[in-house]
């Protein structure tokens, strides 16, 4: 099993986010155990970064899309740690070389596909350059135009709002299930903007209104449990803005029930 750190950010909107890798890892290190009681055995992990360089966001991109597709040709299990959301672009693209018919499923307060560009349109850029949309879950996202909408649905992604979550957490929770165990292989990314900011406050662009803490771990343990599910990401986690450590310590937390 890998655990990669990828420090690149795609805009200057997500400026504090390349600190929050080695931050996470420290607040892994320091949780014993999962949530269950099983020993998170944090020496076992192979532990990896991807050196790219800031400056150059086209050359950063590359790398990160052949490392990943090697990473997950040698590995089971993958799991990254951002950066900002951009880099889930190319892991999914290394991804989608090595999974057929791989579906991805993304905790994400942000539908991520405007057209404005930056780290704001990874997941529009995925699909155009031909990850496709049908196999894509978007849930817990609030910050959706009608344009944007349409774009998901003509793409046939699935979209699932907060308030469907809050009517049927258990119910949404088992159609996601059903969905990653008929796939061959999944992948979950997890922005921490999903969660509301009284949860998860060390973020840029607050979205209020998300998920509570509990309810994402929720999600992830259940997830976790299946044997096809071959990595994921944590991403938008700033330190600078953070507050007494919440959205890091979470963030480890998280990344301890999804390994």
């Amino acid at each position: 099993m890998e655990i990669v750190r990828v420090r690149l950010i795609d805009s200057d909107e997500a400026e504090g986010c390349e600190e929050a890798p080695v931050l996470i890892l420290n607040a892994l290190k320091e949780i014993k155990n999962k949530e269950n009681g099983v020993e998170i055995e944090f020496d076992r992990f192979h532990l990896e970064e991807i050196h790219v360089d800031l400056g150059n966001i086209d050359e950063a991109n590359h790398l990160i899309f052949e490392n990943s597709k090697e990473i997950f040709e040698k590995n089971s299990k993958a799991f990254f740690i951002g950066g900002d959301h951009s880099i889930s672009y190319s892991i999914l693209k290394g991804f989608d070389k090595v999974q057929e018919g791989g579906l991805l499923i993304a905790f994400d307060g942000r539908c991520d596909c405007s057209l404005e560009g930056g780290n704001g349109g990874w997941l529009r850029k995925l699909i155009d350059e031909g990850f496709d949309g049908r196999r894509i879950i978007l849930v817990g996202v609030r910050d959706l135009s009608m344009g944007d909408r349409d774009y998901l649905k003509e793409n046939g992604v699935v979209i699932i709002g907060m308030d469907v979550l809050q009517e049927d957490r258990e119910g949404v929770c088992d159609l996601i299930m059903e969905r990653a165990k008929d796939s061959e292989g999944f992948y979950l990314s997890l922005d921490v903007r999903v969660l509301d900011p009284a949860f998860a406050p060390g973020v840029n662009d607050l979205e209020p209104g998300g998920l509570s803490s509990r309810e994402l771990i929720y999600f992830v343990k259940r997830l976790s449990l299946l044997e096809n599910f071959r990595g994921g990401d944590i991403v938008e986690v700033n330190p600078k803005k953070d507050i007494n450590g919440m959205s890091v310590k979470l963030a480890g937390r998280l990344l301890g029930e999804m390994v």
